[in-house]
């Protein structure tokens, strides 16, 4: 009887603490956030929001302030469309803009959220005109190849007027 008991109080705390190991992975992956604040939602429109997840992070000024809440395309305008849920705590006017940008040179990306000067402050069901798309690496790179490319192309027929010109 007294070893069925240790087993069951054994077996309890390794559920507890493999319930623990699940809750921590969830959290440090971004796929669970708790949070008992009251939220306002926020729309927005992006030409590009590259690798950008719902529950991906709100940032101003490195704070979270909000999360995303959806991501869907809107066929109207050929944009996404993302839902922001805002912290109620955090108040940001209705003129402030939103970035897509990247922790790091390949880290996560999240949505960076300027505040403007308007007196009036976002509100439940807005829209945020003011975006900026998040930067896609592939396409930096071919823009630099690119240029690149056509720098190198016009370059020796310039180099050889300065030669013949040089030699006269």
């Amino acid at each position: 009887m007294e070893r069925s008991k240790n087993d069951i109080w054994v077996g309890l705390f390794v559920l507890a603490g493999l319930a623990a190991l699940v809750f921590l992975a969830l959290q440090s992956a971004n796929l669970l956030s708790l949070s008992f604040q009251r939220t306002y939602q926020v729309t927005a429109n992006f030409d590009n929001i590259g690798g950008l997840k719902p529950k991906s992070a709100v940032r101003s000024a490195g704070v979270v302030v909000g999360r995303v809440a959806d991501i869907g395309f809107d066929d109207q305008r050929f944009q996404a469309r993302i839902a922001l849920e805002m912290d109620t705590r955090f108040k940001f006017p209705k003129d402030s803009s939103l970035k897509i940008l990247t922790s790091g040179l390949l880290g996560e990306q999240y949505i960076g959220i300027e505040a403007g000067a308007d007196e009036k402050n976002l509100a439940d069901g807005d829209n945020v005109t003011l975006t900026q798309s998040a930067v896609v690496l592939e396409n930096l790179i071919s823009q630099f190849l690119y240029n690149s490319a056509a720098s190198n192309a016009s370059s020796p027929a310039e180099v050889g007027k300065g030669r013949s010109g040089g030699a006269k």
